[in-house]
């Protein structure tokens, strides 16, 4: 079993008037709280040892950066529906893990070739290729650990729920297959043309899906039904287009200070982006139409839902 024992990992109380900017920060504070007593050095009930190297790195990999928008959503997801903040904390850190090791894993040679990421050196550059392989490996692995811990989730349905969305989301329908198509689009493997709804499918598998399930986390923690699921997915498969569309709007606006990364890669690659297939001011109003679409699936939960409709509004709006 996953433990935090000692550790305040737990959700903190928000007034529902609170600024959205505000929540995010502080559900991020609490979230980098839980990740924190997640990676320190106290072995775990079933392990042999947590090598220094390994801790050290998935703690640069994890630690002190990001928005955490995917916890936030499937946390404030859950807050909507009455269900357990705590069991939405963990299941939102299962997701995060995992967009942590994929983020290591994209910036590796082999794939993107990234020296920086949130402001500091990729792993494979503060460490190596082969321990940011390792670092990758362990936090899906360790995603998995804590989503399925009865110790969050002491409902068996709700823990396979949980799992099998997840492996659903990552693998290779999901996640992993849309990296491949990404780089499929780059020429990696031949020459190939994608058309908007070709650029849109990766879109969806390799940055949309984790966010959809993001959502579709609370869901299930909040026990919703399968009417409100239904809509709840709606809107988190909006929010995760919109989510990369706006991506490939900051890749060519953006500066690589306000990034912390580098920018305009995309375009050098030849990845395929709608920006390309609709220009700047297409793209900006396939953002807001897909704004619509989120505002509208969670039409049915009026001021509850306020926080997800401004999610959706910040997640085109971001300047990073």
């Amino acid at each position: 079993m996953t433990s935090t024992q000692g550790s305040d990992a737990s959700v903190k109380a928000h007034s529902p008037d609170e600024p959205f900017t505000h929540r995010l920060a502080t559900v991020a504070d609490d979230v980098e709280r839980f990740l924190v007593a997640l990676l320190d050095e106290n072995l775990r009930a079933g392990e042999i040892a947590r090598p220094s190297r390994l801790m050290e790195a998935m703690r640069h990999a994890v630690l002190g950066g990001g928005k955490r928008l995917r916890p936030f959503l499937a946390i404030e997801t859950a807050r909507m529906l009455g269900g357990s903040e705590e069991s939405a904390m963990a299941a939102g850190a299962g997701v995060e893990l995992i967009h942590c090791y994929s983020l290591v894993h994209d910036d590796l040679p082999a794939m993107d070739d990234d020296d920086m990421r949130r402001g500091k050196p990729t792993v494979h550059k503060a460490y190596d290729e082969a321990t940011a392989i390792l670092v990758g490996d362990a936090l899906q692995t360790l995603a998995f650990e804590i989503t399925a811990d009865a110790q969050w989730q002491p409902d068996p349905a709700i823990r396979a729920d949980l799992v099998l969305g997840l492996a659903k989301a990552s693998g290779l329908g999901g996640m992993v297959g849309g990296q491949l198509l990404d780089l499929t689009a780059e020429g990696r493997f031949g020459e190939v043309s994608l058309d908007v709804d070709d650029t849109l499918r990766m879109q969806a598998m390799k940055t949309g899906a984790i966010l959809a399930y993001s959502v579709e986390a609370g869901a299930i923690v909040g026990h919703a039904d399968l009417e409100q699921r239904t809509a709840l997915l709606r809107y988190g498969k909006a929010l995760g287009q919109a989510f990369q569309v706006a991506d490939d709007i900051l890749d060519r606006e953006a500066s690589p200070e306000a990034m912390g990364k580098a920018t305009g890669k995309d375009k050098d690659a030849g990845k395929a982006t709608l920006v390309d297939r609709l220009g700047l001011d297409g793209a900006r109003a396939e953002c807001d139409r897909l704004v619509g679409v989120c505002e509208e699936a969670v039409a049915p939960w009026g001021e509850r839902a306020r926080i997800l409709r401004e999610a959706a509004r910040f997640t085109v709006a971001r300047k990073t």
